[in-house]
């Protein structure tokens, strides 16, 4: 009955890829400015590629790229499992190179399903593609459809690292010479990239140009309970409340007997996170980029103000918390992208404590557990408690920690979508018996 009166007003408008049947230049360069992109990955086992493809989807889902990895040893895995590992790969083994073509293929159809009816963007295609036939398949593909192609290679050339029973991969042929890849050496020490098209691959080499996997541990904790905290008001720049400073002081012996190497503190700019991070001692550096999200108007309100004074904001940001923009302020999805350049900075680094904000912390954990947009603004973030982050392989272990001081809770629940349908239809029907004063 509502329906047309409950459509959020602020959602973006939805990007549908329909492929126009035309002739294209070349294999990687098609005529079309914003095609969906194939990311080809290429290399022998044990060279990281899932490692780069876990990471890299992650990456680009985060900054709203919708990205998926089509992993072809999965599709092998599950249409066989008679084969012993090395049996498999033989390659007088004419009836298992007949089921790798077969599962590369079904890879490739749901690649294609993936862009034309989820809407994807970006396509990790997860295999060795080792051979010229293969990555002809995959191009031929990608030009009858219309996709680009961007080739990541993973080499190891240290003679320490490959296992002497591994054949060296072919070097890409010269008539593939004009075709958009980086190779990757010895884990991130050397990298060639050649011919990038757009921004999207610019971003991907950037990114990968980045990260490393040395052993590390990243830290992650609000800053101290607020002056504003105690009164329910979002936002502001106040001072740490009582309790506030005695957690200031019992994160700074936490941190000390931890005996981290090297360890780098970054905060915000406002002075709770500052006052925080004084009381352990050492130098720490400041990120404007590490700011609490911006309420605009609403800034130094409680929620049940907000819900006063402006009821149709507070029921379209339930609607969708995530893309719903403050008047005169910023949105969950603003924020991420705000937060790009911490993340780059946060994988080139080994041991960091980040001293942030509510927000700012579910964006950062959301980056690094691998959530969604929907899930994001409703990650947990407790004061006085230490989320310790350790990357592993294809993910990253969380503990949390608690210092043992007593603070107010900030969490608001997603609400029930019947509240927020009544919410705004109470707005609505508000609205409306004003028109008739």
């Amino acid at each position: 009955m509502y329906h047309s009166q409950i459509e959020l007003t602020q959602n973006p408008l939805e990007k549908i890829w329909v492929f126009c049947l035309c002739v294209f230049i070349s294999a990687s360069v098609p005529q079309f400015t914003n095609s969906p992109t194939m990311i080809v990955m290429v290399g022998l086992p044990a060279r990281g590629k899932t490692y780069i493809s876990k990471k890299l989807t992650r990456y680009l889902n985060w900054i709203g790229v919708p990205t998926r990895v089509f992993n072809v040893g999965q599709y092998r895995r599950d249409a066989v499992r008679t084969y012993k590992s090395f049996e498999f790969f033989c390659p007088d083994n004419e009836e298992a190179m007949k089921i790798r073509k077969a599962c590369a293929l079904a890879a490739l159809k749901d690649v294609f399903c993936y862009f034309t009816q989820d809407h994807g963007q970006v396509a990790v295609f997860d295999a060795t593609n080792t051979t010229r036939e293969r990555r002809e398949v995959i191009l031929t593909f990608a030009k009858e459809n219309g996709y680009k192609v961007f080739f990541v290679e993973s080499l190891c050339d240290d003679p320490e690292i490959i296992a002497e029973n591994i054949k060296q991969v072919n070097e890409f042929d010269k008539h593939l010479l004009n075709l958009s890849y980086i190779k990757i050496f010895n884990v991130g020490s050397r990298y060639l990239v050649n011919q990038v098209q757009d921004h999207i691959q610019s971003r991907i080499v950037y990114y990968l140009m980045n990260i490393h996997v040395t052993p590390r541990t990243i830290y992650l904790c609000r800053h101290g309970e607020s002056e504003l905290n105690l009164l329910g008001r979002i936002g502001g720049d106040s001072g740490l409340s009582a309790r506030g400073i005695k957690f200031a002081a019992a994160l700074g012996t936490y941190i000390r007997g931890q005996c981290i190497l090297d360890l780098k503190i970054w905060t915000s700019h406002m002075r709770r996170t500052i006052q925080t991070a004084e009381a352990i001692g050492v130098p720490y550096e400041q990120w404007k980029a590490l700011n609490e999200i911006d309420a605009g108007v609403c800034e130094e309100m409680t929620y049940e103000e907000i819900q006063d004074h402006f009821p149709e904001e507070f029921a379209l940001r339930d609607q969708d918390k995530y893309r719903y923009r403050y008047p005169k302020g910023e949105s969950y999805e603003d924020l991420v992208q705000r937060l790009e350049p911490v993340i780059m900075e946060l994988e080139r680094q080994e041991n960091v404590l980040v001293i942030c904000h509510q927000a700012v912390m579910r964006c950062l954990l959301a980056y690094f557990l691998d959530k969604t947009s929907d899930e994001l603004p409703y990650l947990k973030c407790p004061l006085h408690t230490v989320m310790k982050l350790t990357p592993v392989a294809y993910g990253c272990e969380v503990e949390s920690i608690f210092l043992n001081v007593e603070a107010v809770n900030t969490h608001r629940d997603r609400p029930m979508v019947s509240t927020v349908i009544l919410s705004y239809c109470n707005v609505y029907q508000l609205k409306s018996s004003h028109l008739f004063i």
